[in-house]
């Protein structure tokens, strides 16, 4: 089926996901204010351009109202990493929504299981991750509550498929397999450079050149947003690393803010 997909956030995932979607057709994106509509806006634009793609403005569309979304079948929340947070938008989205729409979070690290219970769908809920940015990462990871129809797992696969992503079923566990197997190791490289004191441009470019990453870990995690990392990590059981805990305290998140392990 073509679904009517709607986005739920204006962050860097909802936006890259907005602008990945918009190749192939029309999407909704909800905003919660004017002023995050406006950066989502902006930030769809400016992905589109770096990709030199021309869509039809009109597929992406920045709304405000929750009830915009009626229409939808098909709804990806992508909003902060809480449970209090998640469960209030589901919870939202079931009152506008219809009787078959899907309902999926792109969390990184949350238990699909629990999501899914306390949407009241469970039967018609996926989790959906998708990596940053958004638009270059093919991979998406699926992570499917016991209860998740036949109907649900298939639409979802599709809806990856569509976009020309890879999907691939992961089991419902902390961290899914990408960030199970990559934090500690993230992790590793912070203590290293705390305990060595090597600039962190060197712990990057021995890793880029010598195990042949794209990208050194001290800048992924700057990538990714120290603030997330951090609530991975503590989601992971994993011991965050004092110097992780201190930028976070600073204000300093990465990219974002334009301070992080390295400054932008």
């Amino acid at each position: 089926m073509n679904e009517h997909l709607a986005i739920v956030g204006s962050g860097a995932i909802a936006s890259g996901l907005a602008a990945t979607a918009a190749h192939h057709g029309p999407v909704l994106l909800l905003a919660r204010s004017v002023s995050s509509a406006e950066r989502a806006q902006t930030s769809v634009d400016q992905t589109l351009a770096r990709l030199a793609v021309e869509i039809d403005p009109e597929h992406v569309q920045v709304v405000t109202e929750p009830q915009a979304l009626s229409g939808a079948t098909f709804v990806v929340e992508a909003v902060v990493e809480d449970y209090a947070v998640k469960e209030r938008v589901h919870a939202e989205l079931l009152e506008v929504v219809g009787a078959d729409t899907v309902l999926a979070s792109t969390t990184s690290s949350l238990s699909i299981e629990r999501l899914a219970a306390a949407s009241g769908v469970p039967e018609r809920f996926v989790g959906l991750h998708v990596f940053n940015p958004v638009a270059r990462m093919k991979l998406v990871e699926l992570a499917f509550p016991t209860a998740a129809t036949e109907a649900t797992r298939e639409r979802a696969q599709a809806l990856c498929e569509t976009f020309e992503k890879t999907p691939v079923v992961v089991p419902d566990v902390p961290g899914f397999v990408v960030n199970r197997l990559l934090f500690p190791y993230l992790f590793s490289a912070v203590r290293l450079q705390e305990e060595t004191q090597m600039p962190a441009e060197d712990v990057d470019t021995c890793m880029k050149l010598g195990a042949g990453h794209p990208m050194g870990p001290l800048a992924l995690l700057d990538l990714v947003g120290l603030d997330v990392s951090k609530a991975i990590g503590e989601t992971l059981g994993e011991r965050v690393p004092e110097r992780i805990e201190q930028l976070v305290g600073e204000g300093a998140l990465g990219r974002k803010s334009g301070r992080g392990f390295h400054d932008y």
